[in-house]
């Protein structure tokens, strides 16, 4: 099996990488992490989604490509310039609704449903606020974050930051986790209760 021979890359993700080349954004979503958020995306018709960290829109694109019509996705960001930019790609999509706001302050003031798949690619929602996004995931929901494994942009110590989140992780004992030394190091989990 070879994994790099990616065949269905969502149609709009060459026009996002050449914009991300284009600004020189530094942390672009690796594509096997978007492989993995289409299927489980997939897998959840009528889904609804959180994407915490929009960033340049790649992982959006595949989540928005794995869902069904009546899917619905909110996607945050705090960077106004990079909304501005995936609101270009994506505005036009009903079922996406993009937020412009502190992740932190998303999480503390959101009232609606809860989620058939959280992915917490900011510091907010997985390094704070874990306890607020964990619980706005479904049971049978997917709880995904990324970049778990030592990334060049790190800064010094943050090793420390991602043991204890992984080690919390772990004792959780509503959540069934799998944890992925892929990609970028993934963490995969599923709430059991």
């Amino acid at each position: 099996m070879i994994d790099s021979n990616i065949q269905d890359k969502p149609a709009i993700h060459q026009k996002i990488e050449q914009k991300s080349e284009e600004i020189g954004f530094t942390m672009p979503s690796d594509v096997y992490i978007g492989t993995l958020l289409k299927t489980l995306v997939s897998s959840k018709p009528k889904g609804s989604f959180l994407e915490l960290g929009t960033g340049i829109g790649l992982s959006l694109s595949w989540m928005v490509d794995g869902m069904d019509a009546e899917s619905k996705l909110i996607s945050v960001d705090n960077d106004p310039k990079l909304i501005s930019i995936v609101k270009d790609y994506f505005e036009s999509d009903k079922r996406v609704q993009l937020c412009c706001e502190d992740g932190s302050e998303w999480i503390k003031n959101y009232t609606g449903e809860k989620f058939d798949l959280v992915f917490a690619d900011a510091w907010p929602g997985k390094y704070s606020e874990i306890d607020e996004v964990l619980d706005l995931v479904k049971v049978g929901g997917f709880y995904v974050i990324d970049d778990m494994t030592a990334q060049p942009n790190w800064p010094e110590g943050h090793e420390d930051n991602v043991e204890r989140l992984l080690a919390y992780l772990e004792n959780r004992k509503d959540f069934a986790l799998t944890k992925l030394n892929w990609s970028t190091g993934l963490v995969l989990a599923v709430r059991t209760s």
